[in-house]
């Protein structure tokens, strides 16, 4: 993994039932009255193909606080998990129970990979994820309508490994009836983002969900939501052009990533090769970038040590 330096990589707090992904870290919370939370942290680090590749300058402040902001304005579809912000890169949640299954809604037919949604239809599939395609796409076109394309949850180091709508309840994953309100739910959650992105300037191609079930079976939107690691956001400036052209799109997300890597041969297998200093901070750029267009507002100035606020600002919530 490469390091940039005023980045936050990890955190040891002396509170139980740590749990690790591959950018957040959690803890559960000392029992109080309110009961049932957990505290995660949002580190700077950045994962791609599977993997933990390096550290990005904001990226979890960035991740933290647009996941808050987008909390706040889908709250009317479905309830969500979080409780307060006490940290740009902390946040305090109720506890649930995850879903076993990533609910991945695609607008467009994209993706850099062999496992890609796109590289499936290039290859001649056209009965994807339990959908039928229309032949003529070309990539990076809209599909007719979103479609859900789910994944079961792969441990860290592990690969996703898709499924389409109908297995995850004949499979058991999920019960019928409360598979069929998240693939509603998602749709809503889709089109919200692309209502509010549209209005920012913004292109959501496709964006990832994660759900879960609190202590009395209620269902809530956790993790993330319309950030740029779980989504493919796109400048909308320019974008007809560049794509009428045969060109890229203008990708404010982790995507931007993935390509310089492809560009280099590698798309997960391997040993990933080292990218120069300048290419994370410019990911670092695009990170604020769609934070900006989406919130309106500026990421405040880090002083001091990052490690050093978080842990402070942690302690202090343990003691709540």
């Amino acid at each position: 993994m490469q390091v940039l330096s005023d980045t936050l990589v990890d955190l040891a707090l002396d509170l139980p039932d740590r749990r690790d992904g591959k950018v957040r870290i959690s803890w559960r919370l000392p029992d109080d009255d309110a009961g049932g939370r957990r505290l995660f942290v949002t580190t700077d680090r950045l994962s791609a193909f599977d993997r933990i590749l390096a550290t990005v300058p904001d990226k979890g402040a960035v991740l933290n606080r647009l996941a808050a902001h987008w909390f706040a304005r889908t709250a009317d579809i479905v309830d969500n998990h979080l409780l307060s912000l006490p940290d740009p890169n902390v946040i305090v949640a109720r506890e649930a129970s995850p879903l076993p299954v990533e609910v991945v809604v695609r607008g467009r037919i994209t993706g850099v990979t062999d496992t890609s949604i796109w590289g499936m239809y290039a290859a001649g599939g056209r009965h994807l994820y339990g959908h039928h395609l229309p032949d003529g796409l070309v990539k990076n076109d809209a599909l007719p309508n979103p479609i859900v394309t789910p994944t079961t949850k792969a441990e860290v180091g592990g690969h996703d490994r898709p499924v389409t709508v109908d297995e995850v309840a004949d499979s058991g994953l999920v019960e019928r009836a409360l598979w069929e309100r998240v693939v509603e739910v998602a749709l809503a959650l889709f089109e919200r983002g692309r209502e509010l992105g549209e209005a920012a300037g913004l292109v959501l191609a496709d964006t990832k969900y994660e759900f879960g079930l609190d202590a009395e079976g209620r269902l809530l939107l956790i993790d993330e939501v319309h950030t740029p690691d779980s989504s493919r956001w796109w400048s909308a400036d320019g974008l007809a052009e560049r794509l009428e052209r045969g060109e890229e799109p203008d990708s404010l997300d982790k995507e931007f990533v993935r390509r310089l890597y492809a560009d280099r041969g590698f798309t997960g297998h391997g040993e990933p090769p080292e990218l120069d200093h300048e290419v994370w901070l410019a990911v670092a750029d695009r990170y604020r970038r769609v934070f900006r267009m989406l919130t309106g507002d500026d990421l405040a100035p880090i002083s001091g040590s990052i490690e050093g606020r978080v842990e402070e600002n942690c302690r202090e919530v343990a003691t709540w």
